[in-house]
């Protein structure tokens, strides 16, 4: 279930920016959380749309709300904690500055965009 919704912020963030949402898993090496969605816009309105449209379609599934959401006022680097997922949205800058990629780079990555097209041809 939590790779249902991560996947399903994963599309979310990734339908409002040409550049596709990164997913690592951390579950075994972080014991807070088993994912971090990372997604990034170019500017503040974008990285706000990105953040919301992660909202909408989480809670619309039946994922809930967010426990916190974090960053929304400079929309620098916005944080969504989900508990199971943490969803990051960035802007370009802020992306590259903190670079959670290389950061956990020895964390495997989560293939969503295979897992959602999987899950779309079973339906």
């Amino acid at each position: 279930m939590t790779v249902d919704y991560t996947v399903l912020a994963a599309e979310a963030s990734s339908s409002k920016t040409p550049e596709p949402a990164v997913v690592i898993e951390v579950g075994d090496l972080l014991a807070i959380t088993d994912y971090f969605v990372i997604a990034s816009g170019t500017n503040d309105r974008q990285v706000r749309a990105i953040a919301e449209e992660v909202e909408h379609r989480v809670r619309r599934e039946g994922g809930g709300s967010p426990r916190c959401i974090e960053g929304l006022d400079d929309a620098r680097w916005v944080l969504m904690d989900y508990g199971d997922f943490v969803v990051h949205v960035f802007n370009d800058e802020a992306r590259s500055y903190y670079d959670l990629e290389r950061l956990w780079g020895d964390a495997p990555r989560l293939d969503w965009q295979a897992v959602a097209g999987a899950a779309h041809l079973g339906s």
